[in-house]
């Protein structure tokens, strides 16, 4: 099925968000979220520096600093000169700028699609306010980028941020899918297909419920990388254990699995062509990232195991959004 030019659009912009989940991942579990002290600049420049004496510390409004934390909750006398120099990280400052620099094309490519969807709004308006609603998310989740750095990644704030980076990969996978006269949808017989459909709406329920806890879980992370520097990260396993959070999170896993087996078998009896590539696309990923939290939870805390289990949540959740919008009531897309 050919894309049309909003189609292109709305997939760029989807894709810039999911290259922006994996980076913001990096940024978490290398510890680099307090890389740039400030917002939207770095170190008071547009491009950060390298080391400490680059930094102009008079150009820096740490006053401005002090009030804005003191908003959030956090004690201002704790920023002061002295604290910003001994926190000066090159690796991460420049960890943190490049996360931004990601961010930078989930604006243009969302404002693009908003321009784009003027032209689809009298055949398709749901696409239009999907587009702007998109848009909207963007704008609220860069101003949550500021809150994020302000309030020196309080829990909840960070959890918020991330939930409202899932509404948007909703809003913009529906955007690409019906952006065409014809969009893909499963072809199956209607009775099937209301029950597979509900099925893929648990399954959407289900994977939001646990990404949402896996962001406290993540929280909970960034506490031990902060406050247990010197500690071997296999050692956090012991300590996480003691929390009910992660416990549920970890087995409510188990559930994810089933309903997303469920899904992929009822698709395969009654769907032509069976679970079709996204599907199987759901499952595997499924599978994969109870091996991922296998390997976490009874192995180590692989960073590199963290960051790819963030992403391919990500994924799995636009995933899970085509599924249930192609079992939808319309037309069949011509293959």
């Amino acid at each position: 099925m050919r894309l049309t030019g909003f189609q292109k659009w709305a997939i760029a912009a989807l894709v810039s968000v999911l290259a922006l989940i994996f980076v913001g991942a990096i940024v978490r579990v290398s510890g680099a979220g307090m890389g740039c002290p400030d917002w939207p600049t770095c170190w008071g420049c547009l491009i950060p520096p390298t080391s400490v004496e680059q930094v102009d510390f008079d150009r820096l409004p740490i006053e401005k600093f002090q009030q804005k934390a003191e908003r959030m909750g956090r004690d201002p006398s704790l920023i002061t000169e002295e604290s910003l120099r001994a926190e000066f990280n090159p690796r991460h400052v420049w960890t943190e700028f490049i996360n931004r620099l990601f961010a930078l094309p989930v604006g243009f490519f969302s404002l693009a699609t908003l321009i784009a969807a003027f032209w689809e709004r009298p055949k398709r308006a749901a696409v239009f306010w999907c587009a702007f609603a998109s848009l909207v998310v963007v704008l609220v989740n860069a101003w949550m980028g500021a809150r994020v750095v302000y309030s020196g990644l309080k829990p909840g704030v960070l959890t918020t941020h991330l939930a409202l980076a899932m509404g948007l990969l909703g809003l913009l996978a529906y955007c690409a899918w019906r952006g065409t006269d014809r969009p893909w949808r499963v072809v199956v017989a209607e009775g099937e297909r209301r029950r597979l459909r509900v099925g893929v709406l648990v399954l959407l329920g289900v994977v939001v419920t646990t990404g949402i806890i896996g962001a406290q879980v993540r929280e909970m992370t960034d506490a031990m990388a902060k406050f247990h520097d010197n500690a071997p990260r296999e050692t956090w396993i012991t300590e996480l254990e003691q929390s009910w959070l992660y416990l549920f999170h970890r087995s409510f896993s188990w559930v994810v699995l089933v309903v997303a087996w469920w899904c992929w078998w009822r698709a395969r009896k009654s769907a032509e062509g069976g679970p079709g590539r996204i599907g199987h696309g759901v499952f595997g990923i499924v599978v994969a990232q109870m091996v991922l939290g296998l390997v976490m939870s009874q192995w180590h805390i692989y960073a590199w195991v963290q960051v790819l289990h963030v992403g391919l949540s990500a994924v799995l959740l636009t995933l899970v959004w085509l599924w249930s919008f192609g079992l939808s009531r319309g037309r069949i897309a011509s293959s």
